[in-house]
């Protein structure tokens, strides 16, 4: 159903979208149903994700590639996960203040996310909120993780087009070692190329990158340098992303891009459902008695887990059963 508030959002109303974001955030149930009614509205934009390790400069990278974009005419959706604040439990907003200046552009929004503790880089609410940008009609949507070590490959999960920013003198080619970060991107970035050791790392990237097997009329990884700070590099970087599109385009691959990004959706909503259901057994008397029936080795933590499963399916099913007995 096309509510009031979906046709603002369709419209690029920003102040409605960014009530239904808090409200995704906020896992507030009416936030849920509007996103229903805005899913079939969505799968127009293009992902680009942006991950590495902390203080090699993606949110400057994400700055400069926002206003190259925007010399396209392109519309830009901006999705920055940063940690939690241990005081109020939101974003702790660096993100944003880097990338102030686009403040007054009508045709770029761009949402800081609390990870609130979620791990992998990213944030539970990151796809919905995708979603709602991907709905006002963002051409090109940029994530950035934030960058915590092997959790960086989820990213590539995600986006259809994966930047991994590496800086020289930060141990960066010590992560790329570690299994399947170097196998997830599609662009390599060395930012800070004015810095000692920004050439060695290029030609260590591309030693690695040579390792990899690469299938018939596959990508090629592209390895670039960057001075973000100062927007050298970065037309380089955008003609890599655009052309990363095309080859997907050209090849099929934004179809199973697509599908992933669909599975992986799918699984977090699976296990998010559980997790609530979980959470009322976790809280009720039956829980308390088969802990007690664990302790005293009555029963053991498989069978006892199973049970609770079980619970929640029952429960499940019980729910569903008295819908269909009320529209009856």
């Amino acid at each position: 159903m096309e509510t009031e508030q979906t046709r603002k959002i369709l419209a690029g109303d920003v102040r409605v979208a960014a009530r239904l974001m808090r409200g995704i955030e906020d896992n507030l149930p009416e936030a849920t149903v509007e996103l229903q009614n805005l899913y079939k509205y969505t799968g127009k934009a293009y992902i680009v994700g942006v991950t590495g390790a902390p203080g090699a400069g993606k949110s400057t990278l994400l700055d400069v590639l926002i206003s190259t974009f925007r010399k396209r005419k392109l519309k830009i959706g901006v999705v920055a996960v940063d940690p939690t604040s241990p005081f109020s439990g939101g974003a702790l907003l660096g993100d944003r203040i880097r990338m102030s200046k686009h403040a007054n552009d009508k045709n770029v929004f761009i949402r800081s996310l609390a990870s609130r503790g979620w791990t992998g880089g990213l944030a539970r609410a990151t796809l919905s909120i995708i979603h709602v940008l991907d709905a006002m009609g963002k051409d090109i949507i940029l994530v950035e993780a934030m960058g915590s070590g092997q959790g960086e490959v989820d990213i590539s999960h995600l986006a259809d087009t994966t930047l991994l920013v590496l800086s020289p003198g930060m141990g960066d080619e010590i992560q790329m070692m570690k299994a399947g970060i170097l196998e997830t991107a599609d662009v390599f970035v060395i930012n800070k190329a004015d810095k000692e050791g920004a050439e060695g790392l290029k030609i260590q990237v591309e030693q690695m990158l040579d390792l990899i097997p690469l299938k018939e009329n596959s990508w090629k990884p592209v390895v670039l340098q960057a001075q973000a700070i100062n927007g050298r590099g970065i037309e380089e970087i955008t003609g890599a992303i655009l052309e990363h599109k095309q080859y997907l385009i050209s090849s099929g691959g934004i179809g199973r891009r697509c599908i992933d990004r669909a599975r992986l959706e799918l699984s977090e909503a699976i296990e998010y459902s559980l997790q609530l259901n979980v959470n009322k057994i976790l809280n009720s008397e039956n829980f308390k008695n088969l802990a007690i029936a664990l302790a005293e080795r009555r029963i053991d933590a498989s069978t006892a887990a199973e049970q609770v499963l079980n619970n929640v399916f029952t429960i499940k099913k019980s729910h569903k059963s008295t819908r269909r007995s009320k529209t009856t």
